[in-house]
C-alpha cells in the first residue's frame, strides 16, 4: 500500500505541474540531461555510482524528470586470525529510478523531492574459496532536501549541489545504517539543457519569490 501511495503521489505531482505549462505545450527546448558521477577508495574500499537524469523546465522556477541510478561497492577486509592471514571480501550493487521535482525559490536555491525504489543485491566472499552468501532485497525511498546552483541564470549548463535525506526510513534502504538512521546523500552533478540557444529569458525573471 505504501509503494502504491508514493506511486501515486509522483504521478499527481508530475501531472499537477506539466499542467501548469500545459498553456504553452511541449517545447523541446526546456528539455534537460545532466545528472552525477561518484568515486571513492580507500584501504581495501571502492566506490563507484552513475546517477543520469532527464528532466523538463516546466517553469522558470520548476523542474520535473525522471531519474535512474547504480552504485557499486566493494570492500576487502585483511586480518590475521591466529596468525593466518585471511581475505575476505563484499561487494553491493544498488540500481534502480524514480521521478524528481526541484523548486527554485530563487535562481541559486532549491528544494527537492525524490521519489526512488532501489534494488540492493549484497554478496560475501568468504577467505580460502568458501560457499558465497548472497542476500537480494529492495527498498522504496523518499528523499527531501535541498541545494545550491551556480550559473542557472545564463540558461546554459550549470553545477548543483544538494543534500538530501530519505524520510521513510525503509530498513532495507540503501540510505539508512544499521540502526535505522537516515544517512545524509550528498549530491553533486551538472544540468545540460537540450535544443536551447545561448540564452534563456525566463531565468532572468528568477524564482517565485523575485528578488
Amino acid at each position: 500500500m505504501k509503494k502504491l501511495l508514493l506511486t501515486f503521489f509522483g504521478c499527481a505531482l508530475l501531472a499537477s505541474a506539466f499542467a501548469q505549462d500545459s498553456t504553452h505545450g511541449f517545447r523541446k527546448e526546456k528539455l534537460f540531461t545532466g545528472g552525477s558521477l561518484s568515486i571513492g577508495f580507500g584501504t581495501g574500499y571502492f566506490l563507484g555510482g552513475i546517477n543520469p537524469v532527464l528532466g523538463y523546465e516546466l517553469t522558470h522556477w520548476l523542474d520535473a524528470g525522471i531519474a535512474v541510478n547504480y552504485t557499486f561497492t566493494q570492500q576487502r577486509y585483511l586480518y590475521s586470525y591466529g596468525g593466518v592471514p585471511l581475505d575476505d571480501k563484499a561487494r553491493q550493487s544498488v540500481y534502480g529510478g524514480g521521478l524528481f521535482t526541484r523548486i527554485f525559490p530563487v535562481n541559486f536555491l532549491f528544494a527537492q523531492a525524490q521519489i526512488e525504489h532501489n534494488f540492493i543485491n549484497f554478496k560475501y566472499y568468504p577467505p580460502n574459496g568458501g560457499t558465497v552468501q548472497q542476500d537480494d532485497r529492495q527498498a522504496t525511498s523518499l528523499l527531501l532536501g535541498a541545494g545550491y546552483t551556480s550559473g542557472r541564470t545564463g540558461g546554459g549548463p550549470y553545477g548543483y549541489l544538494a543534500v538530501l535525506f530519505d524520510v521513510l526510513k525503509d530498513p532495507n534502504s540503501p540510505y539508512v545504517d544499521n540502526y535505522g538512521h537516515m544517512q545524509p546523500q550528498v549530491r553533486a552533478g551538472i544540468n545540460i539543457p537540450l535544443f536551447r540557444g545561448k540564452r534563456n529569458p525566463d531565468f532572468d525573471r528568477g524564482g517565485p519569490l523575485r528578488r
